[in-house]
């Protein structure tokens, strides 16, 4: 038997291959599926089925060209329905993938179709759950994505609680459970960075798995959910009803731009994205830039705080890093790209093109300005806030995915700050980019907490002028 899970940490994903006596299948795709092909040839196995848990709303899955590269069949759980030719399995119908079976669970709560895939082994034996958005490690998937004018979060909990109780908890505590995403994703709330653990486990430290009735169930997945990116209602779109291949995206967003056509196609509207790390950005970059770093959770903050995703969009990275940055984009049906910045930043300024800088000051200069009277942003989510904060009256706490929900005064600076640095510099660039005054503190709270300034932990947060 094999069985491996291939994590990619941009979009808190994971995805799984499994095979057996030449057979393979593969769970829940990325867009971009040469991994698989890869797989599939080291192993020898042909891949005759791609099973979709559900129809996710944070990333493009890559089953449909998966499908047309290999001739696999692909196969969601009841209630499903597609553009695109798929079965749809019946509850308890069960797949033979070599000397293994995959059982299917239809497990809805977290959307209608949402299901569970069993994994037996050679010999019968319960090994593996592929929960999807069911069950994560530490949590489950939130119930509000798929509401309906006849359907409630509420409704969907319910559901959510009896799948939870009916199918899953009675399995063996040794199951392994697999779950699509980890800590980072939004489609949970407080998810554990684990990627996997025993069934057993989370019975004793996952809340939702805890003995309580169903009212009590549905209060606790409700509470505190906070709004759904942006771009979930189109990935589901293009998931139900198909897309471009990555391999066509790529071919049509790959360009070097030369400096005059990098500015031909700024001046027409293009979104700039410079996906350098913050520490670079901040030094120098094209006036009007948002930075959104490639190597912390590129994927997701770009879907959460890019909100038009049809608007055409050019790219300044790292040399060699322009087609991952494409592909990355892709993976959340960002195909808008038409091209990056031949040379980079170093070539723009050698044609004697402005540039703009962000200033970055130390937690140590934040400690003596804090005398003044600053404002001061705390870019990260409630729940770190809460935890511990800066005990000023002038710290605010402004979560990076609400950047656009509010107006600042134009008359003063404010500093900014995170947990680490990488969505501060988001948060810098994008209010940059709307015309206000920003510092940026280096290092964020971890750098904070290494100062005498004074921290608490949560007070109810006034209103940020």
């Amino acid at each position: 038997m094999k069985l491996k899970q291939i994590y990619t940490k941009c979009l808190a994903q994971g995805t799984y291959f499994i095979a057996s006596e030449g057979v393979g299948a593969v769970i829940d795709p990325l867009r971009e599926i040469d991994a698989y092909l890869d797989e599939a040839e080291a192993n020898g196995v042909q891949i005759k089925y791609i099973f979709e848990t559900h129809f996710h709303a944070d990333f493009v899955s890559g089953h449909v060209s998966l499908a047309e590269k290999t001739g696999a069949k692909i196969v969601f759980g009841p209630k499903a329905t597609t553009q695109f030719e798929a079965e749809v399995a019946e509850d308890g119908q069960v797949y033979e993938i070599g000397k293994l079976k995959l059982k299917v669970l239809h497990t809805p709560g977290h959307t209608p179709e949402s299901t569970s895939f069993l994994l037996y082994d050679e010999e019968g034996k319960e090994h593996a759950l592929f929960s999807g958005d069911t069950l994560f490690i530490g949590d489950v998937g939130r119930p509000d994505l798929a509401v309906k004018s006849d359907l409630t979060q509420e409704d969907l909990a319910g559901m959510l609680y009896d799948s939870l109780r009916n199918k899953i908890m009675p399995l063996s505590d040794e199951v392994l459970v697999y779950p699509a995403h980890g800590a980072g994703s939004a489609c949970g709330k407080n998810m554990s960075s684990e990627t996997f653990d025993t069934l057993g486990n989370q019975k004793k430290v996952n809340y939702a798995l805890q003995p309580m009735d169903k009212q009590e169930f549905i209060s606790k997945v409700t509470e505190g959910l906070s709004t759904p990116p942006q771009y979930f209602p189109e990935n589901v779109r293009l998931n139900k009803e198909g897309y471009e291949s990555t391999a066509s995206v790529l071919d049509r967003s790959e360009h070097a731009l030369s400096v005059e056509d990098f500015q031909k196609a700024k001046d027409k509207g293009a979104l700039i994205l410079d996906t350098r790390s913050p520490q670079v950005f901040n030094k120098a970059f094209v006036p009007g830039s948002i930075n959104i770093g490639l190597r912390g959770q590129f994927a997701s903050w770009v879907g959460a705080l890019i909100l038009d995703m049809q608007q055409p969009m050019v790219l300044i990275t790292e040399a060699g890093d322009e087609q991952e940055a494409i592909t990355r984009l892709s993976r959340v049906g960002y195909d808008q790209v038409v091209g990056f910045l031949d040379g980079g930043i170093d070539a723009w300024q050698k044609t004697g093109q402005a540039v703009d800088v962000i200033k970055s000051i130390p937690a140590e200069i934040l400690e003596k300005e804090l005398s003044k009277g600053i404002a001061v942003i705390d870019a990260r989510r409630p729940s770190e806030y809460q935890a511990e904060h800066i005990n000023d009256e002038q710290v605010k706490n402004y979560p990076l995915d609400q950047v656009h929900e509010h107006e600042l005064n134009h008359e003063k600076t404010y500093y900014i700050h995170c947990a680490g640095g990488y969505r501060s510099m988001i948060m810098a660039s994008i209010l940059k980019q709307k015309g206000y005054s920003v510092v940026d503190v280096t290092g964020g709270f971890k750098a904070i907490k290494e100062t005498n300034i004074p921290l608490t932990n949560y007070v109810c947060p006034s209103t940020l002028e």
